[in-house]
């Protein structure tokens, strides 16, 4: 277990000695009501039972103590933590570049391309560089950037303005709120898969293999009489039948 996890679990709650308020309302591992008890007599009860005091609500007044196996609560709630990172989506930070000269079918292309980013749950920065007299001119790749902002409207919105960064203009484009709450949604689990077989189970199957034995090997030593009978026939020669051909004459 990381050691830091388990430590920031421990500070989240406290437990035992660490619980500092003289009265609590008590709550045991069955999850019974016992009301508000002395924090001497409510940690005299965790101990009898073998457990442990946890102060679940420390704003309540008096504080709502609640008596668990904080081993087992700790590897739980590590387990939790482990499972919601493991379903999140880190988004990414795609960038899209443009020139002031890219045309028409170009621009479709880059904005098909931004499309799927942004499906994907990733942010797109579009990034129109200037080469030489070009700076003169920001307007035109400030037009693109509106253009592309535009056509990718329904799935995308605008984070960041068209901003000039030395000799680059950029535009900022992050999925929209639906996008976002589709790409949290938590993976589906997995199917369980079939238990494989014990050794009990493959032991029975192998003397029923053993017990059938015997008959397949009688088969196999009838099979060769099957075989000459077929072969004799086959091998047979073809009388033709006289009384047809002389009725046919």
């Amino acid at each position: 277990m990381d050691i830091r996890r388990s430590a920031a679990i421990r500070d989240r709650f406290r437990i035992n000695n660490r619980i500092r308020a003289p009265q609590v309302r008590l709550i045991d591992d069955q999850g019974g009501q016992l009301g508000i008890v002395q924090l001497r007599e409510a940690l005299a009860i965790a101990e009898e039972r073998g457990l442990d005091l946890m102060e679940v609500a420390p704003n309540a007044v008096p504080p709502v103590c609640r008596i668990v196996d904080y081993g087992k609560f700790r590897y739980e709630q590590t387990k939790k933590d482990r499972e919601a990172r493991k379903n999140q989506k880190q988004a990414e930070l795609k960038e899209v570049r443009l020139k002031p000269k890219t045309d028409d079918h170009d621009l479709e292309v880059k904005a098909k391309q931004a499309r799927k980013f942004l499906l994907a749950g990733d942010k797109v920065k579009f990034t129109v560089r200037f080469r030489g007299r070009e700076i003169f001119h920001p307007d035109i790749g400030r037009e693109m950037l509106e253009q592309m902002a535009e056509e990718l409207r329904d799935v995308a919105t605008v984070e960041q303005r068209p901003l000039m960064e030395g000799r680059a203009l950029s535009l900022m484009l992050a999925p929209s709120a639906k996008l976002a709450a589709a790409s949290a949604k938590p993976k589906p689990p997995r199917e369980p898969r079939a238990p494989s077989q014990t050794a009990e189970q493959y032991a029975a199957s192998s003397q029923a293999q053993a017990a059938n034995a015997p008959d397949a090997a009688t088969d196999a030593v009838d099979a060769p009489d099957v075989k000459a009978v077929a072969s004799s026939q086959s091998q047979a020669p073809i009388v033709p039948d006289a009384a047809t051909d002389v009725e046919e004459e």
